[in-house]
């Protein structure tokens, strides 16, 4: 990030920008392509695309004029600042959503489940309603939604994954220091390295699913196990893809001389999203494979 100066009193704001207004639209019209599409109308899922192709333009737009802006020496430590604690409280809002996730893998495996199996005050449930449920994790319900499944190993992809993970961030953070250090051909190869073991992470990833709906029978109606285990999977994969996105951003960037030993937050904001993506998968491996 360039600074033209560092004066406290000047803060930069732009006159005028459509990018909110264009960011209502597109993510309206998402929202409503997908309930639409959910709600089995034909319509539904091109409006949905369409939807997305609007926010995708509103994303590219809105971070090439925040780009322009940085390079062309608008921004002073104030605007600096601002981006820092902007990008703390997104990265916290990440932890409150992954926290709800795993706070409903949580209830269901320690109250839900055993409830109707007729612990605590379940009795009367289990008794009259699910006699024939056995309590015991993982399960897809007392109706065995979708039919019986097999679990992923843990000691398998998920592991290798997990690997995967912690060695980008490994070279993400080589990749730091070099730019700390003012080595541009060593962040260059190790910020590819980042994104390369990003994209293995996902391959492997979509390799696990196509083998759990093929082979296991195991799926996002499975029940609350299948539910919980692919939205936590799949919500973060998402994140990986787009972490990924953004660190490939952050090579073109250093590539075109856009950052300084001194001010280059955007690749520290990149930095810190991908740690935290690497902090959740680290919870995740323990919680949703492992025990």
């Amino acid at each position: 990030m360039a600074h033209a100066h560092d004066d406290a009193n000047v803060y930069y704001v732009p006159h005028s920008s459509p990018w909110p207004i264009v960011g209502a639209i597109g993510l309206f019209t998402t929202m409503l392509g997908v309930a639409s599409w959910m709600d089995g109308a034909a319509w539904g899922m091109w409006v949905f695309y369409a939807g997305l192709a609007v926010t995708l333009f509103m994303l590219s737009g809105w971070f090439a004029d925040q780009i322009n802006e940085s390079v062309g020496g608008k921004y002073n430590s104030q605007v600096d600042r601002s981006f820092r604690m902007g990008m703390l409280w997104f990265i916290f809002s990440e932890v409150m959503f992954f926290a709800a996730f795993f706070g409903a893998l949580f209830y269901a495996r320690m109250f839900s489940v055993p409830w109707l199996g007729g612990e605590g005050a379940g009795a009367a449930t289990h008794e009259f309603l699910w006699s024939g449920f056995d309590a015991a994790w993982p399960t897809n319900g007392p109706n065995e939604l979708n039919g019986a499944f097999q679990t992923i190993p843990a000691w398998g992809i998920p592991l290798l994954n997990t690997l995967l993970l912690l060695a980008s961030g490994i070279t993400l953070t080589i990749a730091h220091h070099a730019l700390k250090a003012g080595e541009r051909g060593k962040i260059l190869f190790w910020l590819a390295a980042t994104v390369v073991l990003g994209a293995i992470f996902m391959y492997f990833q979509i390799y696990e699913y196509a083998h759990a709906y093929g082979d296991l029978n195991l799926k996002l109606s499975s029940g609350i196990y299948g539910s919980t285990f692919f939205m936590l999977t799949g919500f973060h994969g998402m994140h990986v893809t787009l972490g990924a996105i953004m660190l490939a951003v952050m090579w073109f960037r250093v590539a075109k001389g856009h950052f300084t030993k001194d001010n280059h937050f955007a690749f520290e904001a990149v930095a810190w999203y991908w740690h935290f993506v690497d902090v959740v998968w680290l919870i995740l491996f323990l919680f949703v494979y492992v025990l």
